[in-house]
């Protein structure tokens, strides 16, 4: 089992995963990385979002703008650092010849970008402003 701090070091050190196994296919290593950067353009578009909600919404009720806008940037931060791991976890796993691992997050991030839209359309529909 790898602890965190191993995985860390790979995060910042990414070199270090070329020392185990062998080099998969060239393909799948840049697929892994389009895959990735994927992840990175969804945590810029919910980080953007929770500054829009904040910037743009200003009738809305303090509490209601701050909550929204701040589930937003959560979602960003770690939607980012998933981003990371996930490249990490599956380029070690490539080079192992291990299965792919999956994963919970795309479904925990979906739920909480639901909860935000259901939120926004409640406060779109009941007009609570101000």
């Amino acid at each position: 089992m790898i602890t965190i701090v191993q995985t860390l070091r790979l995060w910042f050190a990414p070199q270090r995963i070329g020392e185990e196994g062998e080099t998969p296919d060239y393909r799948f290593s840049l697929a892994n990385e389009r895959t990735f950067l994927a992840w990175i353009r969804t945590s810029l578009a919910l980080v953007g979002g929770g500054f829009a909600v904040d910037q743009f919404l200003p009738d809305l009720r303090w509490g209601v703008r701050v909550a929204l806008a701040l589930a937003l940037l959560a979602a960003g931060v770690l939607c980012a650092l998933r981003a990371v791991n996930h490249w990490v976890r599956c380029e070690r796993a490539m080079r192992r010849g291990e299965d792919l691992p999956v994963s919970r997050f795309p479904t925990l991030l979906s739920l909480a970008v639901a909860v935000v839209a259901v939120v926004m359309v409640v406060v779109v529909v009941f007009g609570w402003a101000g």
